[in-house]
C-alpha cells in the first residue's frame, strides 16, 4: 500500500479524494492534504497529512456519507454594488490551485442562489473546515470601488434581497443538517469576512441554533 502526500498524483490520489469527499483530479496538493489532517484528527491519528497505511486503513474502501455541523458564511470581496458571477469567482480559485469553485452556494445582489460545488463535496473555502461544512457567499462585502484601498476594508453590503435569500438559505441549511452551527469566516480566520458579526445577525433575524 503506498503512501501518498503532498505531490503524489494518480489513480490511488484519486481513490484517497473519493474517500475523503474531494473533487478527484488524481493530485495531492494543499486542499488534499487538509482533509487527510482533518480526517487524522477526527480519528485521533497523527495529524501530519500523509496518507500511511493506518491512516487508509481507518478510512475504509469506500467514501462515506460527508458529515457536515457547520455553515460558514464568506463575502466575494468584491465593490459594495457590483456584481460579480460564479464563472469569475471559479477563475479566481482555479488560479489558487483549486479544483472548482470553492463555496456550495453564492448569492448574487438580486438574491439569487447560485450553486456551486455539490454539497456532497467537500468545499474550498475555510482552512481547517472544508470537510465538515458548507460554504456560502454573498456577492460584496467590500466598500465602492472609488473608497481607497477598498480590497482591503471589509463591510456589510448585503442587499435586502441577499439578507432575505441568507436567512432562508440558513434556515434551510440548518434543517437539512440538523445540529449544525453557523459561523462567519473571521471566527476562523484573521480577516474581516463576511463583513458582519454572524451570532449578532442570527438573534436578531431569529435564527436558533
Amino acid at each position: 500500500m503506498a503512501t501518498l502526500k503532498q505531490g503524489s498524483r494518480g489513480a490511488e490520489v484519486k481513490a484517497l479524494q473519493q474517500r475523503l469527499n474531494l473533487i478527484p483530479d488524481g493530485i495531492f496538493g494543499p486542499l488534499t492534504e487538509e482533509a487527510v489532517k482533518e480526517f487524522q484528527k477526527r480519528k485521533g491519528l497523527t495529524a501530519d497529512g500523509i496518507a500511511g497505511a493506518q491512516t487508509l486503513a481507518a478510512m475504509g474502501a469506500t467514501p462515506g456519507k460527508r458529515k457536515v455541523d457547520e455553515i460558514i458564511l464568506h463575502y466575494t470581496a468584491t465593490p459594495e454594488g457590483e456584481e460579480f458571477s460564479n464563472t469569475r469567482i471559479k477563475a479566481s480559485h482555479l488560479a489558487r490551485g483549486f479544483s472548482d469553485i470553492g463555496y456550495h452556494y453564492v448569492i448574487g445582489l438580486n438574491g439569487e442562489i447560485r450553486p456551486g460545488r455539490s454539497e456532497a463535496v467537500a468545499g474550498a473555502h475555510c482552512t481547517g473546515h472544508n470537510t465538515r461544512s458548507i460554504g456560502v457567499c454573498y456577492v460584496g462585502g467590500c466598500p465602492p470601488r472609488k473608497t481607497p484601498n477598498w480590497q482591503n476594508i471589509g463591510k456589510d453590503t448585503r442587499t435586502p434581497a441577499q439578507e432575505a435569500t441568507l436567512v432562508k438559505l440558513v434556515k434551510e441549511l440548518l434543517k437539512k443538517y440538523p445540529g449544525a452551527t453557523v459561523h462567519g469566516h473571521n471566527e476562523f480566520a484573521n480577516k474581516p469576512c463576511p463583513g458582519f458579526d454572524v451570532k449578532k445577525w442570527l438573534t436578531k433575524v431569529g435564527i436558533k441554533q
